[in-house]
């Protein structure tokens, strides 16, 4: 699935999920690339709801959301589109 971010440096996010499990997660990001890469390589093979639980809400200075949210919305939408 492809995710266009919104509101933080992300343009957008590509996963994969497969048994309800994370993988292949790459965020295209301008700024703090090992960061980002980092938060996709430790969710890989994550439950997606453990993943939710625990990147939700992460906010990225003043700004309302984060990479790591972003990434949260990215798998709850996958979610409501694929029940």
């Amino acid at each position: 699935m492809t995710y266009k971010t919104k509101g933080v440096c992300s343009r957008e996010i590509n996963f994969e999920v497969e048994d309800n499990k994370v993988k292949e997660c790459a965020v295209r990001r301008r700024l703090l690339r090992q960061t980002t890469q980092g938060v996709a390589r430790l969710i890989d093979g994550m439950d997606i709801d453990e993943a939710i639980s625990r990147i939700e809400g992460i906010q990225c200075g003043f700004r309302p959301t984060s990479c790591p949210d972003q990434l949260a919305q990215a798998l709850k939408e996958y979610k409501a589109n694929v029940k």
